[in-house]
C-alpha cells in the first residue's frame, strides 16, 4: 500500500505541474545543485527555471505511458472553451464552423508538435553534466528565452499575465449566468461566492484539498459531457441537423473561441519529461489526446446547432439545450457547465497566484519584525499569515480585478474568450513556436541535431497564426467604430 500510495503521488506531481501547481503545492522543493558534482542523485527530473542552470527542481522521475499522456491532454482540452462555443459558430453554420475546428485543431497539433521538438531540441543542446537518469523541463517561457533572447521571454511573460486575467474574467462571467439560471442569485453576488469558493479552497485548503477537489470536479466534467452527448442523440439531437450550407464569411469570427477551446499547449514541457523525450511516443500522444476533445466537441456543436435550426430566435444553442424537455439533460447541462467553469478556474488561478506569488517575494526583501505576544491564538495567526500573506495576496491580486470586469462590462465571458484565443494564445502558441524554431536554426553551432526544418507547414502556421492576430485586430477596429 505504501508503494501504491507513493506512485500515485509522483503521479499527481507529474500531472498538476502541467496544470499551474507551484513546486511547494506539490510537494516538491526547489535546490541549489552543481552540475559539475559527482554526487547527483540517480532517477530524478530536473526542471530547470529560465536562465538559472544552477538551480533545479527534482522529483522522483518514472518513466510515462503513451496513455498517461493522453489522458493529460483530453482532461486539460476539455474545459470552459466548449460553453462559448456553439453561440460564436452558430452564424456560421455548421458545416463552416465544423471544417474550420478541424483546420485549427490541425494548426495546433502543428504548433504542439513544433513546441515538443523544440523543447527537445533544447534538452540537447544544454551542456550541463547531469547524470544519465537525470530529465529536464523546461517551461515555454525558458524556451522563448533561450531561443529569442530577452525580449522573447519578456514577450511569453506579458502574454501570460494578459492570457491569466482575461481568462478569470470569462470564468467569473461565466459562472455567474449558470448560477443565477440555477438559483435566481444576483450575477454579481453569484460570480463573488464562486470564485470565493476557490480561493479560500486554494489559499486555505492548500494542495491535498485542492488536488482532491479537482480530480473529482474533472472527473464528474468528462462523464456528464459523455452522458449529456449520448442522451442528446437518443432523444432526438440530430433531428435538426444541417450540415449542408452555411455562411462562411462568419468564419473569422469563430477563430479566437476556437482557439481557447482547444489549447493544450502549456503541457508540451511536460509531456517531453514524462515520456523521456521519446519524440515518436510524445508524437502519439499529441496526436491521440488532441484527437478526442476534437470529436466530442464536434458532436457537442452538432447536437447544439441542431437545436437552434428549431427556432427562428437567434439564441446561444447552449441556453436552449438548458431548455431541452429530455429527462435530466438541462440539469446536467446546467452541472456540465458549472465545472468545466471550476476545473478551467482551478487550473488558470493556481499558476496565476504562483506567478505572482514569486513577483512579489522577490519584491518583497524587508525582514519581519517578530513582537512577542502573550496569546498563544495571536502567535498561531501571526505565524499564519506570515506564511500564506504572499499566496492570499497574490491571489486577490487575481480575483479582484476579474470580479470588477466581470461585473461591470457586458457579456464579458464573450470578450475575454476573443481576447484569450484572438490575441494571447495565438501569440504565446502560435506565433512564438515558427519564430522560436526559426531561431534556433539561426543558432546552429554546428550540431545537425539542433535544426529544425523550415518547412513550408512551418511557415505557414507562422502567417496563419499572424493573420488570426491581424483578424482579431480588424473585429475589434470594426466593432469600435461601426
Amino acid at each position: 500500500m505504501a508503494k501504491a500510495s507513493s506512485t500515485g503521488h509522483q503521479m499527481f506531481q507529474l500531472q498538476n505541474f502541467g496544470c499551474g501547481y507551484s513546486y511547494s503545492q506539490l510537494g516538491l522543493h526547489q535546490e541549489s545543485r552543481s552540475w559539475t558534482s559527482p554526487k547527483a542523485k540517480k532517477n530524478k527530473i530536473v526542471i530547470l527555471g529560465s536562465k538559472d542552470s544552477e538551480k533545479g527542481l527534482k522529483i522522483s522521475r518514472k518513466k510515462g505511458s503513451v496513455g498517461g499522456a493522453i489522458a493529460l491532454i483530453i482532461g486539460t482540452s476539455i474545459g470552459s472553451g466548449i460553453l462559448a462555443l456553439p453561440n460564436k459558430t452558430s452564424p456560421a453554420g455548421l458545416l463552416p464552423s465544423s471544417v474550420t475546428l478541424i483546420t485549427c485543431w490541425a494548426f495546433l497539433l502543428i504548433e504542439a508538435l513544433l513546441l515538443v521538438e523544440i523543447n527537445v531540441g533544447l534538452q540537447k543542446r544544454k551542456k550541463v553534466k547531469v547524470d544519465d537518469d537525470a530529465l529536464e523541463v523546461i517551461s515555454i517561457k525558458t524556451m522563448a528565452q533561450e531561443t529569442l533572447g530577452e525580449w522573447g521571454g519578456a514577450l511569453a511573460t506579458v502574454t501570460y499575465v494578459f492570457l491569466g486575467y482575461t481568462s478569470m474574467i470569462a470564468y467569473c462571467s461565466k459562472s455567474g449566468e449558470i448560477i443565477h439560471r440555477l438559483t435566481e442569485y444576483p450575477e454579481s453576488i453569484s460570480e463573488f461566492l464562486f470564485a470565493s469558493f476557490f480561493t479560500v479552497l486554494i489559499s486555505v485548503g492548500g494542495a491535498r484539498a485542492t488536488d482532491q477537489v479537482n480530480r473529482w470536479l474533472t472527473v464528474s466534467m468528462i462523464g456528464l459531457l459523455i452522458a449529456i452527448e449520448i442522451l442528446a442523440v437518443v432523444f432526438g439531437g440530430w433531428s435538426g441537423f444541417e450540415f449542408s450550407g452555411g455562411d462562411w464569411g462568419k468564419v473569422p469570427e469563430t477563430l479566437p473561441v476556437m482557439i481557447f477551446a482547444l489549447v493544450y499547449h502549456d503541457l508540451a514541457p511536460v509531456l517531453c519529461a514524462y515520456l523521456d523525450n521519446d519524440l515518436p511516443r510524445i508524437r502519439v500522444s499529441v496526436l491521440v489526446g488532441s484527437l478526442v476533445p476534437l470529436l466530442a466537441i464536434l458532436i457537442w456543436e452538432a447536437i447544439a446547432l441542431g437545436l437552434s435550426n428549431h427556432t427562428d430566435q437567434v439564441s446561444d444553442p447552449v441556453e436552449l439545450l438548458l431548455n431541452v424537455r429530455w429527462g435530466g439533460v438541462p440539469f446536467m447541462v446546467a452541472a456540465f457547465s458549472l465545472l468545466a467553469v471550476g476545473t478551467s478556474l482551478i487550473g488558470t488561478l493556481l499558476s496565476f497566484s504562483v506567478f505572482l506569488k514569486e513577483l512579489i517575494n522577490n519584491l518583497s526583501n524587508i525582514p519581519s519584525i517578530k513582537l512577542v505576544k502573550n496569546s498563544s491564538s495571536s502567535n498561531y495567526n501571526s505565524n499564519w499569515w506570515e506564511k500564506n500573506k504572499a499566496s492570499v495576496t497574490a491571489t486577490a491580486m487575481i480575483v479582484a480585478p476579474s470580479l470588477i470586469v466581470s461585473t461591470t462590462v457586458p457579456d464579458a465571458f464573450s470578450a475575454a474568450t476573443d481576447i484569450a484565443g484572438g490575441y494571447c494564445m495565438t501569440m504565446l502558441y502560435g506565433v512564438l513556436p515558427p519564430a522560436m524554431a526559426w531561431a534556433m536554426n539561426k543558432k546552429k553551432q554546428g550540431q545537425q541535431t539542433d535544426q529544425i526544418s523550415i518547412s513550408p507547414a512551418l511557415i505557414g502556421v507562422g502567417l496563419f497564426a499572424c493573420g488570426i492576430v491581424v483578424e482579431q485586430i480588424f473585429q475589434d477596429l470594426s466593432f469600435l467604430h461601426p
